[in-house]
Parts: structure tokens; C-alpha cells; sequence
């Protein structure tokens, strides 16, 4: 994946999993050894990927949006579906995603299956349509286990001195 064999036939990455475990940082880590091999990458979180296009298409200018999207050989859209989309919201990521389909390719870390896509694009058709072109051509990863920063946060707490942990006596 790092040296780019997906990107060159347009093929998606897909990575899934709950919070912490690892699906932002596998995918930057790709994005990264990408662009060593001389790719054109862009990170974003969905939201901002989102408003971006709400704006150009509200001033008429959502196709040169895509356009300039369009440079990027790898999209890598963080966090698809933290947040809840209205129909604008849904509309012009669904866009995006048919744009790119066989074209260019994405890059998607999700927190939800595919079986709970319908509360990002709510449409039962607009969400079959989105998940039949992302999947069509992709590669998908499952990320489970234990939350990192759970177990980070565990070591921390563990590795405490207990005398540091105990209560401080005042004299009064």
C-alpha cells in the first residue's frame, strides 16, 4: 500500500473500527510513505472536506472544488460519520465520493460499519449508491483490539509512584 500500487488503478482504502484504535494514524502513515513516492495527498477530517464543498456549492463554484480535489491522487477523509449530516451536507459528500469513483482514489477511516451508513447520507438509495462506489474497488481494513489511548492512559496511571498517588497531609 505505502508504495502506491492502489492508487495507481484508483482503488479505495477503507478503514474501520472504533475510537482508538489506530485508523487515523495507519492511514496518515500510508498518506505519508505516499507522498515520499511522489503522490499528491490531502488529509482532512470529513467535516472540513464537507464544508468546503457546502461553501463552493452555495457561491456556484462546486465544480472547480472538485477540481482542485481533484489534483490529489489519495483523498484521505478522516472520521466519516462523527458527525450528523443534513441533506446539503450528505448531497455534496456523496458528490465528491461519485467524482472520484474509478478515477481517483480515497482514503476513508470510519467508526461506523456499513450497515450504519444510512445516519451519514440518511437516504436508504443515496447510501447504497455511496457504499456500492467506495467498496467497488477498495481495500479494507478492520482495526480492532483495545483502544491505544486507553492503554496509554493505563501505563500512565500504573507507572504512577503510589506515594505520589496518595493523599498530601496539611498542617494546619
Amino acid at each position: 500500500m505505502c508504495e502506491g500500487n492502489f492508487v495507481k488503478k484508483a482503488e479505495n482504502v477503507l478503514a474501520f473500527g472504533l475510537p482508538g484504535r489506530g485508523k487515523t494514524h495507519v492511514c496518515a502513515a500510508i498518506g505519508h510513505e505516499l507522498v515520499r513516492h511522489g503522490y499528491q495527498v490531502l488529509f482532512q477530517p470529513a467535516f472540513r472536506i464537507v464544508q468546503r464543498l457546502l461553501i463552493a456549492k452555495r457561491d456556484y463554484e462546486l465544480e472547480r472544488a472538485l477540481k482542485r480535489l481533484d489534483q490529489f491522487d489519495v483523498v484521505i477523509v478522516d472520521d466519516i460519520g462523527y458527525m450528523q449530516q443534513d441533506r446539503e451536507e450528505m448531497e455534496v459528500l456523496f458528490t465528491f465520493l461519485a467524482e472520484r469513483y474509478e478515477r481517483r482514489s480515497v482514503m476513508i477511516t470510519s467508526n461506523l460499519v456499513f450497515s450504519e451508513w444510512d445516519r451519514i447520507f440518511k437516504d436508504p438509495m443515496t447510501t447504497a449508491a455511496a457504499i456500492d462506489r467506495v467498496v467497488h474497488h477498495s481495500t479494507i481494513l478492520e482495526l480492532s483490539g483495545d483502544s491505544y489511548r486507553a492503554e496509554a492512559a493505563q501505563k500512565r496511571n500504573t507507572k504512577r509512584d503510589p506515594q505520589e498517588a496518595a493523599p498530601k497531609e496539611t498542617v494546619q
